[in-house]
């Protein structure tokens, strides 16, 4: 059965207070990287703003950014450093029209999802929760992504260090199940210094016996892979088959590493300015149906604002799903604090939850058992 997606309804715009709204006002930027004041900040969830007397919907999103009025009316969001001098930027602080900007929160709501009850129990994300309904449909939805969609996943370290959780991750790359991937430093190393040692920070992924200097196993990796110019040439020059970044050299699947304070080495392929990651990142968020983030709060927080909660496909708008699995409740629930897009969190082991994903996935097994 097709995987069936919330209807979605646009704002009743006949109604008093949007039909006789004011046009959205705009000024000029004066200074590269400097917003007009009264700027408006965008949010994840569709806008509209008035634009000659015709509500438009800005089709690009992400959280907190301008929204740039183009010479051909395209609504283009940007972010306030990459503004540059000349562009016409929307002013406003409003979000009900008055300033003829509109932001619709409930356009994927359905009428039984309306909770009348105030008092609830159980609203957040624990490991009392109950989470076969969530991964019931997870696999109905990447099934749907795999060819219809774009999945992105935001993976941690935690992956390199299990050998059963990166033939998973191996085995749904190869499958088709990612079409991009964001990780640091350290997943990717200690992905590779899997292929090469068998260990995760000198540690066996599999028996878990401490090997005699194993701490020197990822550093003697980097070295490996900046001597031969990138991921690409260290993993097709030892003739690397297994692994992570192994399955995305070979599938052609764009990866971005972003950098850290903290990173050793780094590896030739990590962006060590941020805002050079983020802009790499973004390209990826602005074409995502799906995203699955594991196990690294800050690049799932990153993420996460950079991700709106709708896309516009083939002139429909659609949901953007984000799923954050993570063995902390408090990453889980995380996203939501921060005013980031709704995502499902799931409170599991991640190295568990990659290996059910993909048995029942790609062997076929009960997504519930």
């Amino acid at each position: 059965m097709a995987f069936a997606f919330p209807a979605y309804h646009h704002p009743d715009f006949d109604q008093p207070s949007l039909k006789n709204a004011p046009d959205a006002r705009w000024e000029t930027v004066e200074k590269d990287g400097v917003a007009p004041e009264e700027f408006h900040s965008t949010s994840m969830y569709p806008e509209y703003f008035k634009i000659n007397g015709r509500w438009n919907l800005a089709e690009e999103r992400r959280m907190d950014s301008c929204v740039v009025l183009e010479d051909d009316g395209h609504l283009s969001v940007v972010e306030s450093r990459n503004l540059k001098k000349g562009q016409r930027v929307i002013l406003g602080r409003t979000e009900h029209g008055q300033d003829g900007i509109y932001m619709h929160c409930n356009g994927f709501t359905q009428d039984s999802e309306t909770l009348e009850d105030q008092f609830v129990f159980r609203q957040g994300r624990s490991r009392e929760t109950s989470y076969a309904k969530d991964y019931d449909r997870l696999v109905e939805l990447l099934r749907h992504e795999k060819d219809h969609g774009n999945i992105v996943w935001v993976m941690g370290p935690a992956f390199a260090f299990d050998d059963g959780a990166r033939k998973a991750m191996q085995a749904l790359i190869d499958n088709g199940y990612c079409h991009a991937l964001f990780a640091g430093n350290a997943l990717a190393t200690h992905d590779m210094e899997g292929d090469v040692f068998h260990t995760g920070l000198g540690q066996d992924i599999y028996t878990k016996e401490v090997t005699y200097n194993g701490h020197y196993n990822h550093l003697h990796v980097i070295n490996l892979v900046r001597k031969a110019g990138s991921v690409k040439n260290f993993i097709e020059q030892n003739n690397i088959s297994t692994g992570i970044m192994s399955a995305l050299v070979r599938n052609k699947v764009p990866f971005v590493l972003a950098g850290s304070i903290r990173d050793d080495g780094p590896l030739p392929d990590v962006i060590p300015n941020v805002y050079e990651a983020q802009d790499a990142m973004r390209a990826h968020t602005c074409e995502a149906t799906t995203v699955i983030a594991l196990a690294t709060q800050l690049h799932t927080i990153a993420t996460g604002n950079m991700t709106p909660s709708y896309q516009v496909v083939g002139g429909k708008v659609r949901p953007v799903y984000f799923y954050v699995v993570d063995i902390s409740e408090f990453a889980v629930n995380k996203l939501k604090d921060r005013g980031s897009l709704s995502a499902t969190g799931v409170v599991t082991n991640i190295q568990d939850f990659i290996v059910n994903t993909k048995r029942n996935l790609i062997d076929g097994g009960e997504a519930n058992g």
